[in-house]
């Protein structure tokens, strides 16, 4: 059982306040929707949840089993995807895969990699370049090298932006699968995406 428990959180860039006393707690089979006006944090927020930036303020933990866990066991447990996973564009989709799975310790075989792909609607494009790839096919290699290593913690910019329909109903079963076993948190201003989530969260207010 894992458990994100975010206590009395504040960011502040120079002057300006983003957002301020933010907590919640979640754990493994619990989900959580942000919301918020265009500028509110969401994506701060987010940023903060994966590590990528710190808080001005409050605190951040993460535990299995009652254990706090270390800053590095929190990294590797957690997943982002957004407009800071950045894929290379000069490798093909398998090298991407791989090259990410050495970096999170994952060991990957021939036949992960195609199940991973096949998850995602890419069978059989794995020896594309990234590069080559549409906006909705970049995406959802974006969800397949997230989902590397089956994280606790799943954390979710705009789910369903720039994919068609076949594309919302990978998300839709990644979402599901996500919940059954971890903690899934999502940053959405659209109201069709709020039902992903068991709890809605407002932030800026």
């Amino acid at each position: 059982m894992y458990t994100l428990t975010v206590e009395n959180l504040a960011r502040f860039f120079g002057p300006r306040l983003v957002f301020k006393e933010v907590s919640f707690s979640l754990s493994s089979g619990q989900s959580l929707a942000v919301t918020g006006r265009n500028g509110s944090g969401k994506t701060t927020l987010l940023r903060l949840l994966a590590g990528l930036s710190s808080p001005s303020k409050g605190k951040i933990s993460f535990s299995r089993d009652g254990q706090k866990l270390t800053r590095a066991e929190y990294r590797r447990s957690t997943s982002y995807v957004g407009p800071e996973l950045t894929l290379y564009d000069n490798l093909t989709a398998v090298e991407n895969l791989r090259f990410f799975a050495t970096m999170r310790g994952v060991e990957l075989d021939a036949n992960s990699i195609e199940r991973i792909l096949a998850d995602v609607q890419l069978a059989g494009r794995g020896g594309d370049f990234y590069g080559a790839y549409s906006s909705g096919m970049k995406l959802r290699l974006k969800y397949a090298v997230a989902l590397l290593g089956d994280p606790a913690l799943l954390l979710l910019d705009e789910p369903t932006s720039n994919l068609d329909e076949d594309g919302k109903r990978i998300v839709s079963e990644i979402i599901a699968r996500q919940t059954a076993t971890g903690i899934l948190i999502i940053a959405t201003n659209e109201k069709e995406e709020y039902g992903f989530a068991q709890k809605l969260y407002r932030v800026g207010d």
